[in-house]
């Protein structure tokens, strides 16, 4: 039964990732104070049925893929936001790191992040400015 289902929703997938044309996507994405690069993380583009993401260089571009690193995405309308945005600022006694988030919080997730794209033939780029995160005052 397990097997089945997981066919199923395979075959599902893969149906839904291989319809229709792709768009190639990139962009960059930079601090809202002073335009410098964000070069880490992973840009995300998601809807209820379908993801694709972009790792960020240290320029900080990107390019959309879903299957493949630089396929694109189908047209449609994306919530869009960036996961794995932070830096090791030491270790714990058992020697894991601690980590600490690069930008505001709220660009961690898709029902957070208030960005958006619509996705057409014609979109070739999505700049992107995100605020850099500020630790709350204990």
């Amino acid at each position: 039964m397990k097997n089945s289902l997981f066919l199923g929703l395979s075959l599902t997938l893969l149906l839904l990732v291989g319809c229709g044309d792709k768009v190639g996507l990139g962009g960059k994405v930079t601090f809202s104070d002073d335009g410098s690069p964000l070069g880490t993380g992973t840009v995300c583009f998601e809807t209820d049925t379908y993801l694709a993401r972009g790792t960020l260089k240290a320029d900080g571009t990107y390019v959309v893929g879903s299957l493949s690193e630089k396929d694109g995405l189908p047209a449609g309308t994306y919530r869009v936001y960036i996961s794995g945005a932070e830096k090791e600022i030491g270790q714990d006694k058992e020697g894991m790191s601690i980590m600490e988030p690069l930008i505001d919080t709220k660009y961690s997730s898709g029902s957070t992040s208030e960005l958006t794209l619509d996705v057409t033939a014609s979109t070739k780029t999505f700049d992107i400015k995100v605020d850099r995160y500020v630790p709350s005052k204990k």
